[in-house]
């Protein structure tokens, strides 16, 4: 899985981290990193809970 995510996102977090001028700017690395997978996991159980409902 992390190695899935470092082909995906092409940028080094680690790095921007280590650079990081304060806390917030960490946390925001993180979220921003973590966003995309997010909504791809609400759009594929949205699917999934459509299809559900469709097929009952």
């Amino acid at each position: 899985m992390l190695l899935l995510t470092h082909f995906l996102q092409q940028i080094n977090i680690e790095e921007k981290i280590q650079n990081a001028p304060d806390q917030g700017y960490e946390i925001g690395v993180f979220i921003g990193s973590m966003l995309p997978f997010v909504v791809l996991v609400l759009i594929a159980y949205s699917i999934y809970r459509y299809n559900k409902k469709k097929n009952q």
